[in-house]
């Protein structure tokens, strides 16, 4: 069971590393709340005290954690509207307009 518990929970971790890492908001919180559940279960079926895999495998969940939860509440995405490209895109209208007034016309 300890094994299946193991191997849930790096599954479960890589899975919460990827999420974290993802502009996905708060959906990362789903893997990294089972794996959590798994490395804990994992540290309290070990049976020496000093079992440093576990340990491991919980400090890095706590890690996406914060990683995640910084992400969410201080990092803002913002969006700024670019003036240079919106003026170059009116301007590239206008000519392409020029470019076929000018063709009609010779055409004619």
């Amino acid at each position: 069971m300890k094994t299946l518990y193991i191997i849930l929970a790096v599954f479960f971790l890589i899975l919460s590393a990827i999420f974290s890492y993802l502009p996905l908001g708060t959906i990362a919180l789903i893997p990294i709340s089972f794996a959590f559940l798994f490395s804990y279960l994992v540290f309290k079926k070990s049976e020496t005290p000093n079992n440093k895999f576990s340990k491991i495998l919980l400090i890095l969940t706590i890690v996406c954690l914060i990683f995640v939860l910084v992400k969410v509440f201080f990092i803002k995405n913002e969006l700024e509207i670019d003036t240079k490209f919106e003026q170059q895109k009116i301007e590239n209208n206008k000519d392409a307009k020029k470019d076929l007034e000018d063709l009609e016309n010779d055409l004619e």
